[in-house]
């Protein structure tokens, strides 16, 4: 009887930690090559240049290529643009539901280098998903500014979906 009770809650929590049939629907949906096609600043005034994800700035990441694979949460990114490191970045990353009531979703991403494990890597990114479809997605990300909150927004489009 305690071997019963033990395996059923081994199974519930096994449940209870796992991705949920909504979080895999994104996770398939994001499955495939994406192009970077705009980043914005929405509610900010004046010129802005950023570094995006402590890699380059903003201008190399517009027309960046990005490849998701569903299956293990990893991928890789390239850069465009003049003057700008066109080597492959090792990436893995998780989609995450926030709100069941809002389907809102925050997108954690973290950038591999020199072939590191991502078990060893401390540091990501967490961004909000918040447009994902089976063509377009865009990411938001909130830093601080001058002690204020600064949105940056990252469109991207899928190709040939």
């Amino acid at each position: 009887m305690n071997r019963i009770v033990i395996l059923l809650f081994s199974v519930l929590l096994l449940q209870a930690c796992g991705t949920t049939k909504v979080e895999r629907q994104a996770e398939r949906t994001f499955k495939g090559d994406w192009t970077l096609t705009d980043i914005s600043y929405p509610g900010s005034s004046g010129f802005v240049d950023v570094n995006l994800f402590q890699d380059a700035k903003a201008n190399c990441f517009r027309g960046s290529s990005w490849s998701f694979v569903s299956n293990n949460n990893q991928g890789q990114y390239s850069l465009s643009g003049t003057n700008c490191e066109q080597d492959i970045r090792e990436i893995v990353w998780t989609v995450e539901e926030t709100d069941k009531n809002t389907g809102l979703y925050y997108f954690t991403l973290k950038v591999l280098k020199d072939g590191q494990k991502a078990r060893f890597v401390k540091t990501g990114f967490k961004l909000r998903l918040t447009q994902l479809s089976e063509s377009n997605m865009t990411w938001e990300q909130t830093v601080s500014f001058e002690g204020k909150p600064f949105v940056i927004r990252m469109d991207f489009i899928k190709n040939n979906y």
